[in-house]
């Protein structure tokens, strides 16, 4: 771990099996959703913006070469980086045809890069895809992250954001992608309008049950434009404050498996055109926030992590 022992930290996990710093060069390619374009629904999910969570990529209508070409430039200037992860991070990656697919994720092989993520939903996961992505991985020896979207783990909450996907679909990718020997890191929004602390510790419980390698947090922020920030305005839901949030961080790293890979604990967000963003806060005062609670209590992620393998078994072995 990390961060004086609360958390496994992405960074110390890219230094321990690169032997160096590796840093993410964003690539944005020009697709959408299928609950955007009426495959599966229209209007996408309620919170996302046209940008996809994209808010800082360079424009879609550069080649991947190109925008790992500038992205890389300048990463090597600021940070004297030598290594790197081309990472498909705007919208659904793999909803693609196949062969467009291949196409853009060959293109982000080249010197340097170590790795390939790919963001996308837990329906647009197919077996097809895997196989090339795997047959990338043995060819080229690349670590590839199939960085998977869910949220959160109450499917009433899912239904609420017009997310066009259950829990089941997430199970079925998480299986799928593992058989295919690639990584998982699964997005978590820890403060939806309809989740509570227990929606917190079950998103833990169920990413350590299905044994992801990663997780990555994000705390809700309200774009102009979109149906929630409707919702918000009229007053239909309201966001928890800081100290909520901050508690359900810990309680969430409690609950989770200890060996899980914490990519980040907050999100940036951009402070255009949003009603609402980390309670107007830089997003790293809340993260070390919330490492100093956790220092101060003596926790630590994986503390409370107890309850899989016959957990009512272990009494009677004792």
């Amino acid at each position: 771990m990390n961060q004086i022992d609360v958390y496994r930290t992405y960074s110390d996990y890219l230094n321990n099996r690169f032997g160096e710093k590796v840093y993410k060069l964003p690539i944005s390619l020009p697709l959408t959703c299928p609950n955007r374009d009426g495959c599966i629904g229209y209007g996408g999910c309620t919170f996302c913006g046209e940008e996809g969570g994209s808010f800082e990529n360079l424009p879609n209508q550069l080649s991947v070469e190109e925008q790992i070409s500038r992205n890389m430039a300048y990463i090597r200037k600021r940070y004297k980086a030598k290594k790197f992860i081309a990472y498909f991070q705007s919208f659904s990656n793999t909803y693609l045809p196949l062969d467009e697919f291949k196409d853009y994720i060959t293109q982000a092989i080249g010197k340097d890069i170590v790795g390939i993520s790919i963001s996308t939903r837990p329906d647009c996961i197919n077996e097809k895809y895997l196989l090339f992505l795997k047959e990338i991985k043995e060819q080229h020896d690349l670590e590839i992250t199939i960085e998977l979207g869910l949220q959160t783990v109450n499917y009433h909450s899912l239904k609420k954001i017009n997310r066009g996907h259950s829990l089941a679909e997430f199970i079925d990718a998480v299986l799928r992608i593992k058989s295919s020997g690639l990584r998982i890191c699964t997005h978590l929004i820890l403060n939806l309008p309809w989740d509570d602390m227990v929606d917190v510790v079950e998103n833990a419980r169920i990413i350590s049950a299905l044994k992801v390698e990663e997780v990555k947090l994000h705390s809700l922020y309200i774009v102009e434009g979109t149906a929630m920030a409707n919702q918000y305005k009229n007053k239909e839901i309201a966001m928890i404050t800081k100290t909520e949030y901050l508690e359900r961080v810990i309680t969430f790293l409690e609950n989770l498996d200890p060996e899980i890979i914490v990519q980040r604990i907050i999100g940036r967000a951009p402070e255009e055109n949003t009603l609402f963003v980390n309670w107007q806060e830089s997003w790293w005062k809340i993260r070390d926030e919330i490492i100093s609670l956790m220092k101060e209590r003596g926790t630590y992620q994986g503390i409370k992590f107890n309850y899989l393998n016959g957990k009512a078994l272990k009494s009677l072995n004792d």
